[in-house]
């Protein structure tokens, strides 16, 4: 679908590939039914100074979410459009927290899986037993369980544990990414997502992680190096045109 006449083409951009992150977490796997959420921030170029986001419309499942059904919000996740879906503003006090204090915030991707949830809450976090796990480790925040988080007193005490990671491990619940682009949120969720998978697995075959064989530290403080060598400086953006072909053979339709 070309984009609609009403509409910035890079608002039109930013819908497809929010719409394409949203079916991708489905299709592999991440979604808790319509529980979680995905927000991107819209660019200068349509929002100017104003803080405007793109978020699921809620009661859709990820899989079919299109670009023409995400909901145009500002910060407290008002309405800005005449979106005929309703929106969760409980579930974007998480998202409205990373977006206020990380400017380089384009997209903050949360998911509830199974694996992720089960690190949350082991004692110990990631450990540094996977090459998976070292890219997390070079940007990896903890914050404390609170309850469901609806409560907009909890956003300061997220954001300074976040400061500057981009991994944030959400003990007993789940885990988020944030990133300057939605490929590269996706990216570091990929990457997040199969550490906890493997940790879980390699934990299930040994009776404590004193059994396990770590990485080397020295290896762990430089991997920032490693990252941008294995994927050309480009982030997600590197593999991102695969995910959406990928996309386009087993589920497509979203671009709509």
């Amino acid at each position: 679908m070309s984009t609609p006449t009403h509409m910035h083409p890079d608002e039109w951009q930013l819908r497809v590939d929010l719409a394409a992150c949203y079916r991708l977490v489905a299709l592999y796997g991440w979604s808790d039914l319509v529980f979680t959420h995905i927000s991107a921030k819209l660019p200068e170029s349509v929002a100017g100074d104003e803080h405007q986001f793109l978020i699921n419309p809620y009661g859709l499942m990820f899989d079919e979410i299109t670009a023409s059904s995400l909901v145009k919000v500002d910060m407290q996740c008002n309405k800005l459009d005449d979106s005929p879906y309703p929106v969760n503003p409980a579930g974007f006090v998480i998202h409205s927290a990373v977006h206020a204090v990380r400017h380089d915030a384009g997209c903050v991707l949360h998911t509830h899986t199974r694996a992720g949830v089960a690190v949350s809450a082991q004692k110990h976090g990631v450990l540094p037993i996977s090459q998976q796990s070292t890219f997390v480790l070079a940007s990896l925040a903890y914050h404390g369980y609170e309850g469901v988080a609806i409560r907009d007193d909890e956003k300061t005490r997220l954001q300074a544990d976040l400061g500057e990671a981009n991994f944030l491990m959400l003990r007993n619940h789940g885990l988020l990414t944030v990133g300057k682009t939605i490929a590269d949120a996706f990216l570091s969720m990929y990457t997040f997502e199969n550490t906890c998978r493997i940790q879980v697995d390699a934990l299930a075959g040994q009776a404590s992680a004193q059994d396990l064989t770590a990485v080397d530290p020295q290896i762990v403080t430089g991997v920032a190096h490693a990252m941008k060598v294995q994927t050309g400086g480009l982030g997600g953006s590197f593999v991102w045109p695969s995910l959406v072909r990928k996309l386009q053979r087993e589920n497509p339709g979203y671009d709509v």
